[in-house]
C-alpha cells in the first residue's frame, strides 16, 4: 500500500484557468472533469465548473484542484504556500519566473543566510509559492 500527500487547491470559479496555467508552467498530463461530467447536482450555471482536476508532471508533482459552487461556503487559503525545492537551478528559476507572470514576486531569487537561492511569488490566482534552490554553495560570510 502507498500513501501520498498532495496539494489540492480550491477556487470559486477559476480552477480550469489555474490548472491550465500550471500545466503551461510545469507540463505533464492534465485531467479535468466537471460537475456535469459526474452528474452532480449544483446550482444553475455551475455544471461546467471543475469538480476535480489533476495535473501530474514529468517530475512527479501532483497538483489537484476544484471549484467551489456558489451554494457552498468558500474561504480562500491564507498562510499556506507551495514549496518547490531542489538542485535543478535552471528548472526552478524558470518555474519561479513563469509563476510570477501576471502575479507578484514577494522576494526575488537571492542568496539567503543559509545559502543556495530562495524566493517567493504569489501567482495570478493568489496562490503563494516558495522556491528553494540548493546550489551547493555556502552562504557568504557576514
Amino acid at each position: 500500500m502507498t500513501t501520498a500527500l498532495t496539494t489540492y487547491l480550491n477556487f470559486r470559479r477559476e480552477s480550469r484557468a489555474a490548472m491550465e496555467f500550471y500545466h503551461g508552467v510545469f507540463g505533464g498530463d492534465l485531467q479535468i472533469a466537471t460537475f456535469d461530467d459526474y452528474g452532480m447536482p449544483v446550482g444553475d450555471g455551475d455544471g461546467d465548473l471543475v469538480m476535480h482536476a489533476q495535473l501530474t508532471t514529468p517530475q512527479g508533482f501532483v497538483l489537484m484542484a476544484s471549484d467551489v459552487p456558489e451554494g457552498m461556503p468558500f474561504t480562500p487559503a491564507a498562510g499556506i504556500s507551495i514549496a518547490l525545492h531542489g538542485d535543478e537551478e535552471a528548472a526552478l528559476e524558470g518555474w519561479f519566473h513563469a509563476l510570477a507572470e501576471g502575479g507578484r514576486i514577494g522576494l526575488p531569487l537571492e542568496t539567503p543566510p543559509w545559502g543556495g537561492r530562495y524566493g517567493t511569488v504569489t501567482d495570478r490566482f493568489g496562490i503563494d509559492w516558495q522556491v528553494v534552490i540548493d546550489t551547493g554553495a555556502e552562504a557568504p560570510a557576514p
